[in-house]
């Protein structure tokens, strides 16, 4: 049961003020019923510790923030509305009632004489102390069982180092990094299977993950092998003919499910401290590719954890970060690290505070409430301007009228694109795609580099509004843009300089107000990569389309406050879509014209993989994998895997054979949890996360 507080459909308004409150309606009886339900129902995607998925924290500052001053029915009624998933309302209306009031005990509220039911009004209140009490009956059962370190020995045999050259011109066989190449393109260059023949793949081998928590993977390949990032903090070298074990490492806290690096004769990505724990202070960890063994794992200052990896540039290793919702003095930035000792040698911060440049962006509020820019998917890289492109998360809360600013505030460098010295972390230029960000739409996403005609140099992005930009890498000049769903939020755009302009509704909105928007906070575009076909010169982007109403709560301005999301949800249909929320859309990225694109129902949750075959690959919430052709977006093959298909998919060759691997996961926030709500006819299996391979048979 994934209950994610940040898509729940509330029955009536709430603010989030706290104060005093009567003790919590709920009884020793019901929590203790709730812990067992919650280890049978939620315990696979929310953890022990209820922290599990970074966008559904059970447990914490963020929890009693969003709820802290609320009803206790309305958390009741939020759960059975949206909950599990796959059969919202399905479970007994005892058993809600108990899972709730464990979540209440479990976040420090002391049981009363009556129980919790439909009726109870009393607010959550101060009650809560955000301090998760131990829950060492479910940590046995959803921790990794064992040791932590080398559980499965083995080596590698033939390995021979990554170098920088290599990275810079990846061989094709091989994908050597999060999208494949620097310009991250997620296009592979490999050209045996093709709309001619694709109908004839056939699985080459299958290799079953552990189910819990979010699983996104984004494998490696190289020489032969394959680097996985398995779920409850495990990774695993595999024969990639094969699909045989060859080493297995237990980190023993969370990874980041989205983001290994290859370099030298090290794999590195970055984990959290300890399971599920508040700040999630964030490792770096490197292992030797070759045997699994620790080389070195180091603290990153001052940097939480967050759920993509690092991209390793002109031989340092880079890293965003994650969840800086929190109201104090750290704040979100862009980080470097030296590959000898995991040393940080600089940072860049993403909130401009006064007296600095971007500063006075913020509408006058006090440094101490600027929050968010989050930079939690990883950036790009030009070798030959040594510049590393990142995009930035909104400001947090999400509306401005929660934040106590205006819509009309920029808050640099927030949902931003930032060019970076890869060698410095000096700031080169920086570009505003939502400024004043009011409806959790923001443009963090990958940021693809592509050349045009003569010495044209271009970084494309596309955010949560849907809107494709493309600007001069260069310089940040503004090139143009084009709509790839239905928007309504943007009311006009610049034409000099592409600067959007809000309705004047949403300028003017208040708390406590519904307010409507295209697209949702799913996106649009959301995490799921697009791919740049170099050969078509096409852009094939994985959309979604859906729209929300929103309604802003009052969050209190304290220390050590705040909130990632701040708002009531309700989630509906885009207009003129006939039902369908999931598109494949493809993009001249000359003329910024759509080619073509491909609806359906399900919405996609893989990032796109195309190939110089001209074939494009991705994966759906209703478990189906398919090849279209890159020329019209038709299907030439299809099948169907053992729960939704999520995660980035890859291609690469050993002993001249191509294959092409994905896996199959749950969890993951908005881009499965609204269209879910949407497309409530589609039943995900609640567990099945695995690594399928397919080749071509063998002649």
């Amino acid at each position: 049961m994934q209950l994610d507080y940040r898509h729940l459909l509330p029955a009536a308004a709430g603010v989030l003020l706290l104060h005093a409150a009567p003790a919590l309606s709920f009884t020793e009886e019901q929590a203790a019923a709730g812990r067992a339900a919650y280890q049978q129902h939620c315990l696979t995607c929310h953890g022990p510790n209820l922290r599990q998925l970074p966008n559904a924290l059970l447990g914490g500052p963020e929890f009693v923030g969003r709820w802290g001053s609320r009803a206790a029915n309305e958390l009741l009624a939020a759960a059975r509305s949206t909950m599990p998933p796959d059969d919202p309302g399905g479970l007994p209306v005892e058993t809600y009632s108990g899972i709730v009031a464990f979540l209440l005990q479990a976040n420090g509220g002391t049981a009363d004489t009556e129980p919790l039911t439909a009726d109870t009004t009393t607010p959550v209140g101060e009650g809560l102390t955000g301090e998760v009490t131990a829950l060492p009956a479910l940590a046995g059962a959803a921790a990794p069982p064992g040791p932590t370190g080398v559980t499965v020995a083995g080596t590698v045999q033939g390995f021979e180092p990554v170098t920088d050259e290599m990275l810079l011109d990846p061989p094709a066989s091989d994908w050597l990094m999060l999208r494949r190449d620097y310009s991250a393109t997620s296009f592979s260059p490999l050209t045996e299977i093709t709309p001619d023949n694709a109908r004839r793949l056939q699985l080459a081998w299958i290799w079953p993950m552990r189910d819990g928590g979010t699983n996104q993977p984004a494998p490696l390949a190289y020489d032969g092998t394959l680097y996985l990032a398995n779920t409850g903090g495990i990774v695993q070298a595999l024969d990639a003919r094969t699909g045989d074990l060859i080493w297995e490492h237990r980190v023993g806290a969370e990874i980041a499910p989205r983001g290994l690096a290859l370099y030298r004769n090290m794999l590195i990505f970055q984990s959290a401290a300890a399971w599920a724990l508040r700040p999630q202070d964030a490792h770096l960890i490197a292992l030797d590719a070759r045997t699994g063994e620790t080389i070195w794992n180091v603290r990153m200052p001052d940097v939480y954890a967050t759920n993509s990896g690092p991209i390793v540039a002109n031989g340092l290793i880079i890293q965003g970060m994650g969840t800086c919702t929190v109201y104090e003095d750290n704040k979100c930035f862009i980080s470097a690290y030296d590959p000898e000792t995991g040393e940080q040698r600089w940072r860049f911060r993403t909130i401009a505070l006064t007296g600095e440049p971007g500063g006075d962006t913020w509408g006058g509020l006090p440094d101490l409430y600027r929050a968010g820019g989050e930079a939690w998917i990883t950036g790009s890289y030009d070798p030959e301007l040594n510049l590393t492109y990142w995009g930035t998360a909104q400001a947090k809360p999400w509306m401005p009228a929660s934040r106590g600013m205006d819509a009309r505030d920029v808050a640099l460098y927030t949902s931003s694109t930032l060019a970076i010295d890869a060698s410095t972390g000096e700031l080169a230029w920086y570009y505003p795609h939502a400024p004043g960000e009011a409806f959790d739409l923001d443009v963090v996403f990958e940021r693809v580099l592509v050349n045009g005609a003569g010495d044209q140099k271009w970084v494309l992005s596309v955010g949560k509004d849907g809107v494709l930009w493309k600007h001069d890498r260069r310089t940040g000049e503004y090139l143009g843009h084009v709509e790839t769903v239905f928007q309504n939020v943007w009311a006009s755009f610049d034409r000099e300089t592409g600067r959007p302009q809000y309705r004047q509704d949403i300028i003017e909105h208040e708390v406590g107000e519904w307010i409507d928007g295209c697209p949702s906070t799913a996106g649009g575009k959301n995490w799921p990569a697009m791919s740049f076909h170099a050969p078509s010169r096409q852009l094939i982007i994985p959309l979604s389309q859906s729209c929300v109403s929103l309604r802003a709560q009052a969050i209190e301005q304290r220390p050590g406050g705040g909130s990632g999301g701040g708002a009531d949800r309700r989630f509906y249909e885009m207009p003129n879509t006939n039902g369908n929320v999931g598109k494949l859309g493809a993009f001249d990225v000359d003329t910024l014209e759509e080619t073509w694109s491909l609806e359906q129902r399900a919405s996609f949750l893989t990032s796109v993989l195309s190939t110089a075959g001209g074939v494009a690959f991705a994966g759906d919430l209703d478990r189906s994998f398919k090849a279209v052709d890159v020329r019209d977006g038709r299907v030439v093959w299809e099948t169907r895997l053992a729960t939704s298909v999520q995660g980035f998919p890859i291609s690469f060759e050993v002993d001249g054979r191509q294959y092409v691997a994905v896996a199959t996961g749950l969890g993951g926030g908005s881009p499965r949890g609204v269209p879910a709500t949407i497309t409530p006819e589609i039943h995900v299996p609640d567990r099945g996360h695995a690594l399928y391979v397919f080749a071509l048979p063998e002649e």
